[in-house]
């Protein structure tokens, strides 16, 4: 197999290494933050990885992120990734991420094929991302920097999140992250008329895809935690979601998606996607949700593909505006 580590770099892991002989190894869950001085001290912990344990060093200073939920973690800890990869050519990093924060980062290919060479060119120290996107390129991205892989992506974002902040050396940081996401859900919650009144409003969430069937959020996805977090009832249907993740629906079968309110998305070209012939039909017209007009149009980019804290605040945000609409 080919290795990516120039041979200054895998001197440099050897000594580390070495170094380490006969050391208690930490594993993330559990350990404390540190002291060190970082990457360059040679000190490593040992992080709990869908791959099994994997030693990273004790502050990485040069992290690559290769799917948007590690991007969106690293930012909101504070940490600007020297590389990453992006969902789509004309869109790059996602929108909703502040604009200083992103600047600068190298662009390392698309998400689903990322560039080997233009992550090795980095000389990272850690790498970021889960089996569910790269586990088949992950003896490849071993040789290049020490991969952290989290099972998947989306529904358990905030156990990610975790394993994210740990790999990082930011527990500290992601504490307070956690305590801040809390106090912004109770404060929505309120805003909203309480638990009692969000408990009876009732949610769906559907996305209208380019290419696919129209799709309904389930229990088991990113955005349904935000609802349950809130407190927001949800209709019925969603319990039928395949896998807890989403349930299929044909734009004929629209009328399955209505409750009290509807928030939707589209991905890609809206007529391609089923959204034009959809809201223009009769049965699209006749829902209580368009009717009482609780239909609400959001970012596909932040709702649907920004999983993460700072994404969630954003959101919350424009939940509770939305839901508050006289």
């Amino acid at each position: 197999m080919t290795s990516f580590r120039s041979p200054l770099h895998r001197r440099a892991l050897l000594t580390g290494s070495l170094a380490l002989t006969g050391t208690l190894a930490l594993s993330a869950c559990g350990s404390s933050d540190s002291d060190g001085s970082g990457a360059a001290s040679g000190r490593t912990r040992t992080v709990k990885t869908a791959m099994g344990d994997v030693k990273v060093p004790e502050k990485p200073q040069r992290v690559v992120v290769l799917d948007t939920a590690e991007l969106d973690s690293a930012i909101t800890l504070g940490v600007k990734p020297v590389g990453s990869t992006h969902v789509e050519a004309e869109s790059g990093f996602p929108g909703y991420l502040p604009k200083d924060k992103v600047s600068g980062i190298k662009d390392v290919g698309e998400m689903l094929n990322p560039n080997m060479e233009a992550i090795a060119a980095l000389d990272p120290d850690l790498i970021l991302t889960s089996k569910i996107r790269h586990a088949a390129k992950y003896d490849q991205l071993k040789e290049i920097a020490p991969t952290v892989m989290t099972e998947t992506t989306g529904f358990p974002w905030k156990e990610n999140f975790q394993v994210h902040a740990d790999a990082m050396g930011k527990s500290a940081e992601a504490r307070k992250v956690v305590a801040d996401y809390k106090a912004h859900t109770e404060k929505v919650t309120t805003a909203i008329g309480g638990p009692a009144k969000a408990a009876q409003t009732k949610v769906n969430i559907i996305r209208f895809i380019e290419g696919a069937d129209i799709r309904l959020y389930g229990e088991q996805s990113y955005i349904a935690t935000l609802l349950k977090d809130v407190g927001l009832g949800r209709a019925p249907i969603s319990a039928e979601a395949k896998d807890g993740f989403s349930y299929d629906l044909s734009p004929e079968k629209i009328d399955l998606a209505d409750t009290d309110v509807i928030f939707q998305s589209t991905y890609g070209d809206p007529k391609k996607a089923k959204q034009t012939q959809t809201v223009g039909s009769s049965l699209w017209k006749n829902m209580k949700a368009v009717k009482s007009g609780n239909v609400h149009t959001v970012e596909d980019e932040l709702w649907i593909q920004g999983i993460g804290y700072t994404a969630a605040a954003e959101i919350l945000d424009e939940m509770q505006a939305d839901l508050t609409k006289k």
